[in-house]
């Protein structure tokens, strides 16, 4: 039977025994010519594109107006807060990968949905999240997820999830988007701030236009 995940120990870690990102001391000079340091992670893993991530927003779309516009959210628990963390589809880049193939290729991953590089609508800047503390990037893909006038309501394929990855979908209205997201927080799970931010903009969008 499945357990609940949970933190067993923490500790800090060396530098040189870490997989995945470092600790970099950065000495800078501020604009009155001072020598000021600055500490920071930095990943070990970006390729030659630059970029080390991407976040999918998946606009699932009937032909027939079967159900509304809706976007696919998941539920996966983040060691470093301790949390279940409510997040768009998203993924590291693997080398000789394009932002926007490894798009495609997480969407399916995570979330069953099978697209190509057609049904990208866009494809945005790339974007730092905590530059206080990370240079950690990322871009955000907009993917179309066309569903036939035969189906009528929205398709839940199989996901194809690697070893050790718990990852639950769910698919959301994009107009319920922002309750949804609040009733997570209202039961205890963090929500990511790309997912809220965008939620909320969403939200203002259509306030701002009806008012």
């Amino acid at each position: 039977m499945p357990q609940e995940p949970r933190i067993l120990s923490t500790e800090e870690l060396a530098a040189a025994d870490a997989k995945w990102v470092t600790l970099q001391k950065i000495k800078w000079q501020d604009p009155t010519g001072k020598e000021r340091i600055w500490e920071a992670a930095a990943r070990k893993t970006r390729g030659s594109t630059g970029v080390d991530a991407v976040a999918i927003l998946a606009i699932i779309r009937s032909e027939s107006n079967a159900f509304p516009p809706s976007t696919v959210i998941i539920e996966q628990f983040r060691p470093p807060v301790g949390k279940f963390v409510i997040e768009l589809p998203a993924g590291l880049i693997d080398p000789k990968e394009s932002p926007e193939e490894a798009a495609v290729r997480e969407l399916e991953e995570e979330t069953g949905y099978k697209t190509t590089l057609k049904d990208i609508l866009e494809s945005a800047p790339v974007t730092v999240s905590d530059p206080g503390m990370t240079n950690a990037n990322m871009k955000l893909v907009i993917i179309n997820v066309n569903v036939p006038a035969s189906e009528t309501k929205v398709p839940e394929p199989d996901q194809k999830l690697d070893q050790g990855e718990f990852i639950v979908k769910r698919v959301v209205a994009l107009k319920e988007l922002s309750n949804v997201l609040e009733e997570y927080d209202s039961q205890g799970y963090t929500v990511d701030a790309k997912l809220s931010h965008f939620a909320l903009g969403y939200r203002m969008a259509g306030t701002v236009e009806s008012s």
